[in-house]
């Protein structure tokens, strides 16, 4: 779904159904089906210094050849934390993503997977599979994120927020 102001200087977002937070460098797009812990994961990012950008939904739209994330105006801050309800943080109105997490069961994921890239919105990003529910999910999500921000292959691997 895209949606946007109709002038030509704005550009248009993207809708997609994940979740985003931002580390110390850029930012985590979480994506996966409902219940498969997108705002779980979040919260534990969050929980070791990462801050909102946004949950279940996020706009992106590229920007000089870098992909940015955006909260839905009405989602702004709000982090459904099950169990407890929708919870109100401090967020971040953008953030660069800099690398892609696929939430997937157990049996999905490889062992030993190589390298793999998507391309987004014209951006091409790294990009990892999981499983949100085991204990060292944000471990692994921060890993990934330090290794992408070192990869010589990206173009714009040294550009900040």
């Amino acid at each position: 779904m895209t949606y946007g102001p109709t002038s030509p200087t704005v550009p248009l977002m993207t809708l997609v159904h994940a979740s985003c937070v931002a580390l110390e460098r850029g930012a985590v797009l979480l994506r996966g089906p409902s219940g498969s812990g997108k705002s779980d994961l979040a919260l534990r990012l969050i929980d070791g210094g990462a801050l909102l950008v946004a949950d279940d939904y996020v706009a992106l739209a590229p920007r000089d050849g870098l992909l940015m994330a955006h909260p839905p105006e009405q989602l702004r801050g709000l982090l459904e934390v099950r169990g407890i309800g929708l919870v109100r943080l401090d967020y971040l109105p953008s953030a660069r993503i800099r690398l892609i997490v696929d939430l997937l069961p157990p049996d999905a994921i490889e062992r030993l997977p190589k390298p793999q890239t998507e391309t987004v919105e014209g951006v091409v990003l790294p990009r990892i599979a999981l499983t949100a529910f085991e204990p060292s999910a944000s471990a692994k999500v921060r890993m990934a994120f330090t290794q992408s921000l070192h990869q010589p292959d990206m173009p714009d691997a040294t550009t900040c927020l």
